[in-house]
């Protein structure tokens, strides 16, 4: 038998297959801890994943070392740190995505006279990943970088309405019971962002925008990021571009990313 190769699943691994009982170790961790943001002890990391503290004492430590974790002095709780996001960002599909999305968002900035961002979802919330700036005197926009709440924002809700039912509990924040936060309260709203392709309203922070969302679809026909446009209102109505202008531009904006990625399905709202 080759080395490494396990005969049985006892240890985790079918005959004929590998085993790295360390490298499968960090990863437990990496996976847990990716449904509790508040982060964990090592005694709690240990209770959850039935192995003892010394066996992933040194593990953690040496993750939090090399910046895959961070521990926060004040509790002793140990979360995913950011590292994780940048080799994401850069060596996943992101990184293709926001190279295709840049041109585009670069010609819609300018032809619908506002700013726009695109949203993916990570960690239980939308993460921007890109935007561009209005290039006008006046402008609204998202910060690179930031979080948005899936259940409150625009972007989280077009993302959730074209998500899978059985990947919704994968990718939805959890509540402090450990369990995934219900979509109930959203499933009319949700239904009819599918029913229309995809959603405008009043931004639930800031007085005088209204956001504009659209899906964009990978290859494989399922969602990869919203593109949003945070509407500025001018409180005379002298906006350079009507507001229904801006969400055509929007549409197709999202339907060339998608077609850049491969996507060349049915039209969004029956998808």
């Amino acid at each position: 038998m080759k080395r490494g190769a396990m005969e049985t699943n006892g240890g985790g691994a079918r005959k004929g297959q590998y085993s790295a009982p360390a490298l499968e170790k960090g990863f437990d961790v990496f996976e847990l801890l990716a449904g509790f943001p508040e982060g964990l002890t090592i005694s709690e990391i240990a209770a959850r994943l039935d192995r003892s503290i010394n066996e992933l004492f040194r593990l953690i430590v040496v993750m939090e070392r090399r910046g895959y974790l961070r521990k926060d002095s004040g509790t002793d709780r140990y979360s995913v740190a950011y590292k994780i996001l940048d080799i994401a960002y850069r060596a996943t599909p992101v990184q293709n995505l926001t190279h295709i999305a840049a041109p585009v968002m670069y010609d819609l900035a300018r032809s619908a006279a506002q700013s726009c961002h695109l949203v993916v979802i990570s960690e239980g919330c939308g993460l921007v990943v890109a935007r561009e700036e209005n290039p006008g005197p006046t402008s609204f926009g998202v910060r690179l970088g930031a979080r948005v709440d899936l259940f409150e924002s625009c972007s989280g809700n077009v993302l959730l309405a074209f998500t899978d039912a059985d990947r919704i509990a994968a990718i939805v924040p959890r509540g402090r019971d450990g369990k995934p936060r219900s979509t109930t309260r959203l499933s009319a709203a949700l239904r009819r962002i599918r029913r229309q392709g995809h959603e405008r309203r009043q931004s639930p922070m800031t007085y005088g925008v209204i956001d504009i969302s659209h899906p964009i679809f990978g290859f494989d026909g399922h969602i990869a990021a919203a593109l949003t446009i945070p509407f500025l209102e001018r409180i005379d109505g002298s906006h350079p571009v009507a507001i229904d202008d801006v969400q055509a531009f929007a549409a197709d904006a999202a339907a060339r990313i998608s077609a850049g990625l491969g996507w060349h399905g049915e039209d969004v709202a029956a998808h």
